[in-house]
């Protein structure tokens, strides 16, 4: 029996040799998800090329500049989902991120990484010192079952909110929060 490759959930952090590769497999990601029918803000007709563009034109210059942390799940060394901790929430809002953008590639489903990846959005959070996290998701969708059974409390629906991924309906979107406590002193021994 061969040995499976393990999960690996890490923070990107890009490195300019070799960003041009994961900015494709990033695309590659978003563009499988979009195909597959995933209400992520984007619809048909929607390239590869679209998809990188999202990557390098709208999340890379976050990463640069410390106002988002993405993670990403690995096997084999391939990226096969990823979520973004959104850290740009105003000067009131010191206390808070926003989760975006969770995504796993169709082929590597079925395999606990979106709940990986929303441990490791968690805890990035915390590190952060971010104690509310705050997404909105299809209503009804899977991510929405995903999050709720992950703690997150659904605060409303807004109806008729965004077109599906093929634009043949416009579906509702509910929005969530989940308070995530900080690090605390259980790590060193201390109740």
């Amino acid at each position: 029996m061969a040995a499976t490759n393990p999960l690996c959930i890490e923070l990107w952090n890009p490195d300019p040799a070799g960003v041009n590769e994961e900015l494709d497999m990033l695309g590659g990601v978003l563009h499988a998800c979009v195909h597959a029918g995933g209400s992520v803000s984007f619809i048909l007709p929607f390239s590869r090329d679209d998809a990188r563009a999202f990557w390098q034109d709208q999340v890379l210059p976050g990463v640069n500049d410390g106002s988002r942390r993405v993670l990403v799940a690995r096997l084999a060394g391939k990226i096969v989902g990823t979520v973004q901790l959104d850290l740009a929430t105003p000067p009131n809002q010191p206390h808070r991120a926003e989760v975006k953008k969770l995504l796993v590639h169709p082929d590597a489903r079925r395999r606990g990484i979106a709940r990986s990846l929303m441990a490791a959005v968690e805890e990035q959070a915390r590190q952060a010192r971010r104690t509310l996290l705050t997404l909105d998701t299809v209503t009804g969708g899977f991510a929405e079952r995903l999050y709720l059974s992950s703690g997150y409390v659904a605060i409303g629906v807004i109806p008729r909110y965004a077109l599906n991924f093929d634009s043949s309906k416009v579906e509702s979107t509910t929005v969530m929060y989940k308070e995530v406590p900080p690090e605390s002193n259980t790590r060193h021994g201390r109740d």
